[in-house]
């Protein structure tokens, strides 16, 4: 930026955009102090360095609004858990399933565990047909990324929203 620029001969772009041409480094200087501008290096691998009249306190202040409003606007994609025992009722895993499907509504990828304990590890198949009946009830607003898998005593699946919703 301005005095910082050591190359002897530079391309100069006007502050609207237009091509000045290549001149000097001293002079692309006293040119953005006529206009009461920066001179700042834009590409600096090209031959010779290109370099644009700006005002830079103005471009840096834009440029760090765009990326507040950036920030403001992304959605940080959790991951919502919903836990179920082999055993359970249907008014439970109603009351689950609706959950599941406001988190998915959300946005979020929700991950649904069903634990074993004692006997129960002996019957995981009742497990696997539980979560692959959550998934089908899940069906029109959620896709199964993963399907069940058995972890210790746990088994899971991941449901994220379809795309376009």
């Amino acid at each position: 930026m301005n005095e910082e620029i050591t190359d002897k001969e530079i391309r100069l772009i006007g502050a609207e955009g237009e091509q000045l041409g290549i001149v000097s480094a001293d002079e692309g200087l006293r040119l953005a102090d006529e206009q009461g501008l920066d001179l700042v290096k834009i590409s600096p691998q090209a031959t010779p360095p290109v370099c644009k009249l700006m005002n830079y306190g103005k471009f840096k202040f834009e440029q760090s609004k765009r990326e507040k409003e950036a920030r403001k606007n992304q959605h940080v994609v959790e991951i919502k858990e919903i836990r179920m025992s082999p055993g359970i009722d249907v008014g439970d895993f109603n009351t689950k399933l609706k959950n599941a499907q406001k988190f998915i509504g959300e946005g979020n990828r929700v991950k649904v565990s069903v634990r074993f304990r004692g006997r129960e590890m002996a019957h995981t198949d009742i497990g696997r047909k539980l979560l692959l009946r959550f998934a089908e009830e899940c069906g029109e607003t959620a896709v199964l990324e993963k399907s069940a898998k058995l972890e210790g005593r746990m088994m899971s699946i991941f449901l994220s929203p379809k795309t376009g919703k």
